[in-house]
């Protein structure tokens, strides 16, 4: 139904206790989205720390010319090639192609041709000569009106990118926003951009908290409209406190300097691709013994 390692990844996903993850995983037939659930209604895990294992190197980048602003996500096996001159040129490059083009899925960016080749290719002798899988994973494009402003930030050398759309504020606020968004991983920009199957899960899980304390279903219904409110503020960028005056939320920070905000994306680079443990050592060794 399920084996020792689930239980291992299920303690350190919420950092209960091995046998609480053991029955939970029981409880949900080896459902690891479930047992977290299970735990999390028990009161045994304060909370799902579902973090991303990062399978992916690489980068993203950003570029914007007057109203068209690109973000974009390539990557490699390894941190190595990522701060490969090669690797960044590609990057660069790419960017200022899908600026200049109307490509809007990654089927179509990746016939678009340079110099006679199309991108699909160039990715093909990339990955030759570095001899490592580069792939061109994600990008987005976005328009902006001319009373609009874009703000951007790349943190880490590139590993988490941020672009987002203001209206009726400057630049120094544009990049405010868009550092906050880096920093404090919204992943909304307001309430009505919250999936309603993720509001739902969260609700329930809220209830089952609460009536786990002790109170009658009537008041559990009650307290999760509260406590939605904060998980609201945590994940909705609109929402959260400013991280440069935490007595302002974000949206009102904009709006006291005269704009609103319209829109957010927001790149981790191997954010959600499970990662490939290697023993780098290892590795090198075995590459030294058959050289």
């Amino acid at each position: 139904m399920f084996k020792a390692s689930d239980v291992k990844d299920l303690r350190e996903k919420t950092g209960a206790g091995m046998l609480d993850c053991k029955k939970a995983l029981e409880a949900t037939n080896g459902d690891m989205e479930k047992a977290i659930d299970w735990l999390r209604e028990k009161g045994i895990a304060k909370a799902a720390k579902k973090e991303s294992r990062i399978a992916a190197e690489g980068l993203c980048q950003i570029k914007t010319e007057k109203d068209n602003a690109v973000i974009l996500e390539v990557n490699s096996e390894t941190d190595f090639v990522a701060k490969n001159a090669e690797f960044v040129n590609f990057v660069d490059l790419l960017a200022d192609t899908l600026l200049k083009n109307d490509a809007k899925t990654l089927e179509e960016a990746l016939q678009i041709t340079i110099d006679g080749e199309t991108i699909s290719d160039k990715l093909v002798a990339l990955t030759a000569k570095i001899g490592e899988k580069i792939s061109f994973r994600r990008f987005e494009k976005v328009t902006k009106n001319t009373d609009e402003i874009f703000g951007t930030y790349k943190h880490m050398g590139g590993k988490i990118g941020t672009l987002v759309v203001l209206k009726g504020a400057n630049e120094e606020v544009a990049k405010d926003v868009a550092m906050q968004a880096c920093a404090m991983n919204p992943t909304a920009l307001n309430r009505e951009g919250v999936p309603a199957d993720v509001v739902e899960r969260e609700s329930h899980i809220i209830k089952e908290q609460v009536m786990a304390e002790g109170k009658s279903e009537d008041i559990a219904e009650k307290m999760v409209t509260g406590r939605l409110n904060k998980f609201y503020k945590e994940i909705c960028l609109e929402e959260q406190a400013f991280i440069k005056d935490s007595s302002v939320s974000v949206k009102d920070y904009v709006k006291n300097n005269g704009g609103e905000i319209i829109s957010m994306v927001r790149f981790a680079v191997g954010e959600g691709i499970e990662k490939k443990q290697e023993d780098f050592a290892s590795e090198v060794m075995s590459q030294i013994k058959n050289a």
